[in-house]
């Protein structure tokens, strides 16, 4: 598997790139989004860890261009620990964040959850086909989502959840069985987490994500797919 770091302190980038290239991971390196665009383009990477605040073009417009032609998972790393800054993050498109400084076996522990989530579908049952949900159409077998015929873009994380609701279409599920059944139970998520990642997928797949057809919250409880 190869991944790109990306952080203008490069001490960190050669640090984090020891514990990846010690764990069997190729680890690129960049010090810019210019530069990881750059390696993007021209390498089959398949994660990126990602600093925030970077000269020349910071990680969020990086993670944003990125999206525009990639799904890779990607982590977000940060000196910043406010819930905004998180939320933000995770709207433009991250899969998790970290924040600095961190415990290297955490961040470790995080890259092959994400890669895991990315290559299989973890604890979700498998099977292939398509979950047809009137426009809503899920297909397991590539991992695609349409919507009125028309091609949805999730992240990996925003497809996991999707998958899960999909095929327990009426269940609600709380947050904490999202986790456990999404997230690897070794990785504590935010408060905040799932909830960002429901209104993502929200402004995705519903013509009026303040109105719902399909993904639907039932406060207090949790969420589900009708």
């Amino acid at each position: 598997m190869n991944i790109l770091v990306v952080d203008d302190d490069r001490e960190i980038v050669d640090s984090i790139c020891i514990f990846l290239t010690g764990e069997g991971y190729k680890a690129f390196k960049a010090y810019d989004g210019i530069e990881a665009l750059e390696i993007l383009s021209e390498n089959d990477i398949h994660l990126m860890i990602l600093d925030i605040m970077m000269p020349k073009l910071d990680g969020i417009k990086t993670l944003l261009k990125l999206r525009e032609t990639r799904n890779i998972p990607v982590i977000l790393l940060s000196a910043k620990s406010e819930d905004n800054d998180k939320i933000f993050g995770l709207t433009a498109g991250a899969d998790d964040y970290v924040t600095k400084p961190f415990n290297p076996s955490e961040l470790i522990a995080r890259v092959k959850s994400q890669l895991r989530r990315y290559t299989t579908l973890g604890s979700i049952a498998k099977d292939t086909g398509e979950i047809v949900i009137d426009g809503l159409c899920v297909n397991t077998e590539n991992k695609s989502v349409k919507v009125d015929g028309e091609n949805v873009r999730l992240t990996p994380v925003e497809y996991k959840i999707l998958e899960l609701l999909v095929r327990n279409r009426g269940r609600v599920f709380s947050a904490d069985e999202i986790y456990s059944n999404v997230w690897n139970e070794d990785v504590v998520v935010g408060d905040n987490t799932i909830a960002v990642h429901v209104r993502h997928i929200r402004e995705k797949i519903e013509i009026n994500p303040k109105e719902p057809k399909y993904l639907k919250v039932v406060w207090g409880i949790g969420y589900k797919i009708d």
